[in-house]
């Protein structure tokens, strides 16, 4: 029996779960990891188990595209393109960050000044419905509007069992580049040329305390004499302060920041040697830290303790997408009003102006630039303050925000930001009786 005849297989069995599932109770997709950071109260809801569709089904070196299904992580596509010297077009940064959820979601990497994001590298998508149905959604066929309409849906349109995603050619390692400019006007526009310019195959950058800016290229290269490690005792973030030139791995260059969760293993203590070593490199990885981040939540007693030792504190996790020209005043914003340090910033461009996706619209001729800023702020305000200040500084510079983690707004400011109108249609069209959540409920209701 082929994979491609497994997969039909488990195709049938999940449209045939689907149909036949409680229509009384909300379907919600059951997973065994996660990178949202949305914080909810448990409701009843009918869990539809499609841990099985997790394989790498098809690598077509010729035409440089993989059909991969919806619950494979890219930890395990890249291990298996890798080989033929390939690499999905774009890499979302965490290990265990799913196909389907980078999709579903809005998945980014430094590849994306080039690529866009995640989604704009699929060409085909079997979605499976609420009712029960799957269908093959592409750009030209009958299903081009939920094809579209997918990318920021978060599994409330249907969920992705494969999809079929671009690949491009790679080399053995990468060679790095960090630049420091002092002036964050400057720094921009020197990213801006970066990425207009080409002859290079990344970009991406980290702000650090008082605005401390540093542009950082990648290109592919053949030889690397010592290639850096970042998997175990040194640290990937750190090094970019210290080293104007770096090599690393291709794979090690792909997961530079699942080690550390970015900078975020500071929480667990796991910025200090004797604590790597103790914890052990195996357990270096962003999967483990979001298990502990989820545990310490859900235990009462661990946030009081973490209130009596660290005072009342907002959690600000949050990507946004800010045209360039808008980039440096967002940086001071947050220098001035959200303290959050490092901040990652990855620009990213439309690949195909022709198309828009409407859940998640980008100007196709603006560059835009991603902050990535994940921490907690200490607060006596009440709950969303810090949050709430990020989502209106946002909608002013005409940005753009993730929907991963909490958000603030009423219904009616969401549905003029992600295009209620267009949703509504979609719902109608593909969950008409509304098995699945609506995608404000789901994205910033508390329950």
């Amino acid at each position: 029996m082929t994979l491609t005849e497994t997969y039909l297989e488990k195709r049938e069995h999940a449209s045939k779960a689907c149909a036949s599932a409680s229509s009384t109770k909300p379907l919600a997709l059951h997973k065994e990891s996660s990178n949202l950071f949305r914080h909810r109260e448990q409701t009843k809801v009918q869990r539809l188990d499609l841990r099985a569709f997790n394989h790498v089904l098809h690598i077509d070196r010729e035409g440089c595209y993989a059909d991969v299904e919806g619950l494979a992580t890219y930890e395990d596509v890249v291990a298996q393109t890798l080989p033929f010297n390939l690499m999905p077009a774009v890499v979302p940064q965490l290990k265990t960050i799913t196909v389907g959820g980078a999709i579903a979601g809005i998945g980014i990497e430094s590849s994306s000044f080039r690529y866009g994001f995640v989604h704009e590298t699929m060409s085909e998508l079997d979605i499976l419905l609420a009712d029960g149905r799957v269908i093959t959604a592409t750009r030209q066929n009958e299903y081009r509007d939920l094809f579209l309409g997918f990318p920021n849906s978060y599994g409330t349109l249907g969920y992705a069992l494969r999809a079929r995603i671009a690949l491009i050619p790679v080399k053995p390692f990468v060679q790095l580049t960090h630049r420091r400019v002092a002036d964050p006007v400057e720094y921009f526009r020197h990213l801006s040329e970066l990425c207009r310019s080409g002859g290079v195959d990344f970009v991406d950058g980290t702000m650090f305390d008082g605005g401390e800016l540093y542009a950082t290229t990648g290109r592919f290269v053949d030889r690397a004499d010592r290639p850096s490690d970042y998997t175990y005792l040194d640290i990937y973030y750190q090094s970019i302060r210290a080293k104007s030139t770096d090599f690393l791995t291709t794979q090690d260059y792909l997961w530079r920041w699942d080690t550390d969760w970015f900078w975020c293993s500071k929480h667990f203590l796991l910025q200090h040697a004797w604590m790597r070593r103790l914890w052990g490199r195996k357990r270096l990885r962003s999967a483990v830290y979001w298990k502990l981040w989820q545990a310490i939540h859900r235990s009462r007693s661990a946030q009081t303790l973490l209130q009596l030792m660290e005072g009342r504190q907002e959690p600000v996790i949050q990507d946004v997408e800010i045209p360039i020209e808008h980039a440096a005043e967002f940086a001071g914003f947050l220098e001035s009003n959200i303290g959050i340090r490092p901040v990652w910033i990855c620009p990213v461009a439309t690949l195909d102006p022709s198309i828009t996706y409407p859940l998640y619209p980008m100007d196709p001729a603006r560059l835009y630039v991603n902050f990535g800023f994940w921490d907690v702020v200490p607060s006596d305000r009440e709950d969303g303050y810090y949050n709430r200040m990020v989502e209106a500084k946002v909608r002013d510079l005409d940005g753009r925000k993730s929907l991963y983690s909490n958000s603030y707004y009423s219904r009616e400011e969401f549905g003029r930001l992600y295009n209620e109108p267009a949703y509504r249609a979609l719902k109608q069209r593909y969950d008409p009786t509304g098995r699945l959540k609506h995608l404000y409920d789901k994205c910033v209701l508390k329950r």
